[in-house]
């Protein structure tokens, strides 16, 4: 083999490489696209894989009938994968604002089908390349094979750890375009004595590499005036985490919080929730010198509990680290939690709730668990069985827990599941809900291992909106929010049997 031969082939190699790392981040992309746009993420990272995986196979069955001018059709493929992909976000948010309902759902899984079938007719053609260049066929298929595979890896790492918490979903698509814009181009540049109508392919080539560029400089603030759409208020901050997508807008002094577009609280009315969240539970445990807070991390609840005088430990265990220290540095969050979160009894750990209660050995006299809606997988096992029984351990034989559950009026079947799966664990129960105007009706569930009753329950603390009259309340249900409003079988949540999944994406869809 000559020795130019040698030396392109090798960079053919280096380029299936780094094409396959733009691939997998495009797929690993969309689904955490369509996971912050559509909700239920393993449904839709399911679909992601799934239409990207059958979209290879096909453009690989194409690409049998490419046998001539091999790299320009490479070529032709990248420019079309830098341009589809590169733009694929910013369009992504653009059809949310404006298109009707369901577009967006569509415009992604074309994408994604897209950009799959363009990523399996690349594989092909680089080893017939390398196989034209006097690699023998097995090796070239193996080197390029090896090349796709180690890619993948580094393109998921990538993703997970330093483009999506760091340039976000925008700015991430546009610049993995250009690479893989640079990609053709540097090919276009190795082979230029091949490539028909080179000039042409040249100025395709600057066009699109204007356009992206373009995107990079200035296509996340145009999409965040598309996300701005989406909500109900001006945004005043936005950010990617390495878990979620924090918002907070405010107009008038309301101060809202949004993860994953879903509305955590509105300043306007969260006193209402985050008290009734917080005062039954104390009321109810004998002792408050060791509270565990599981979510939380926007700090509001930690307000509440420190009312209470005798409190000599709180325990915030929340994921996002991002969150907790917004909610110590963030002006808007300071003036609501009251920089809760700084007081010297407050310990937080970024950590699992699910994990860290499997290794702890503290107990605690109050658990509260306010954490986001069961509506993925990750999520459900906080709604299960075998964690509420390990909550159930970790309490006092005087303690007391509470739960937030959802909306019984909403979620119907949903709120009544979470209360059958911690009654389940041995717990006494008392189910509980109160209006927020922002969120609708909303429930909770108090539990210990103790019988409770509300009447004689007190609180003695200084709040905006409970008071001693109110608490039996909080305990009467209307008939449309009855566990037995249309018949549906009850049944615990578990590890193995996660129903209360589907169960709320089937409450929620048309809210």
């Amino acid at each position: 083999m000559k020795a130019e031969a040698v030396r392109q082939s090798k960079l053919i190699y280096w380029a299936s490489g780094i094409v396959s790392i733009c691939g997998i981040i495009f797929e690993v992309l969309f689904g955490a696209l369509g996971s912050y746009i559509l909700g239920d993420g393993v449904k839709q990272y399911t679909l992601t894989i799934s239409l990207f995986l059958t979209g290879m196979g096909i453009g690989a069955s194409v690409s049998e009938r490419i046998m001539k001018d091999l790299i320009s059709a490479f070529i032709r493929v990248e420019f079309a994968v830098a341009l589809i992909g590169g733009f694929s976000s910013f369009l992504m948010f653009g059809i949310t604002a404006f298109a009707p309902s369901g577009s967006e759902a569509l415009f992604l899984y074309t994408v994604t089908f897209s950009i799959g079938a363009l990523t399996g007719v690349e594989l092909p053609i680089l080893i017939r390349k390398a196989n034209d260049l006097g690699v023998e066929l097995n090796r070239s298929t193996a080197r390029v094979l090896f090349s796709d595979y180690a890619g993948g890896l580094i393109g998921g790492l990538l993703f997970a750890f330093y483009l999506r918490p760091q340039m976000g979903m925008v700015k991430s698509a546009f610049i993995v375009g250009v690479i893989n814009l640079s990609v053709a181009l540097f090919i276009l540049w190795l082979f230029r004595n091949e490539v028909a109508h080179l000039k042409t392919h040249l100025s395709a080539g600057i066009l699109i590499g204007l356009l992206l560029i373009s995107g990079v400089l200035f296509g996340e603030e145009m999409a965040f005036s598309f996300e701005q759409k989406l909500y109900k208020d001006p945004i005043i901050h936005m950010e990617e985490t390495a878990y979620q997508r924090i918002v907070i807008t405010k107009e008038q002094g309301d101060t809202r919080l949004y993860l994953n577009g879903a509305l955590q609280f509105s300043a306007a009315d969260e006193h209402r929730y985050h008290e009734t969240l917080v005062h039954p539970v104390m009321a109810k445990a004998s002792s408050h010198q060791n509270i565990l807070l599981l979510g939380g991390g926007d700090g509001l609840a930690v307000r509440e509990i420190l009312k209470y005088e005798d409190i000599q430990s709180i325990t915030v265990v929340d994921l996002d680290p991002r969150m907790t220290e917004l909610a110590q540095t963030n002006f808007h969050l300071l003036q609501l939690n009251e920089n809760a979160l700084s007081d010297e009894r407050v310990s937080i750990l970024n950590r699992d709730a699910f994990e860290y209660l499997e290794h702890t050995s503290e107990t605690y006299d109050v658990v509260i668990a306010d954490l986001p809606d069961p509506n993925n997988e990750s999520l459900n096992k906080l709604y299960t069985w075998e964690f509420y029984s390990l909550i159930r351990n970790h309490l006092n034989p005087d303690g007391a827990l509470m739960v937030q559950a959802t909306s019984p009026v909403f979620a119907t079947d949903v709120y009544w599941t979470i209360s059958e799966t911690i009654a389940s664990t041995g717990l006494h129960i008392k189910n509980l809900h109160t209006d927020v105007p922002s969120f609708g009706n909303w429930g909770f569930v108090l539990a210990s291992r103790s019988p409770i009753k509300m009447d004689e329950l007190t609180i003695d603390v200084p709040t905006r909106y409970l008071n001693q009259e109110m608490l039996p309340a909080l305990a009467a249900f209307g008939k449309d929010e009855d566990r037995d409003i249309d018949g549906a079988e009850i049944k615990p949540n578990t590890l193995i049997d996660p129903h209360l999944i589907e169960k709320y994406e089937q409450a929620w869809k048309n809210y």
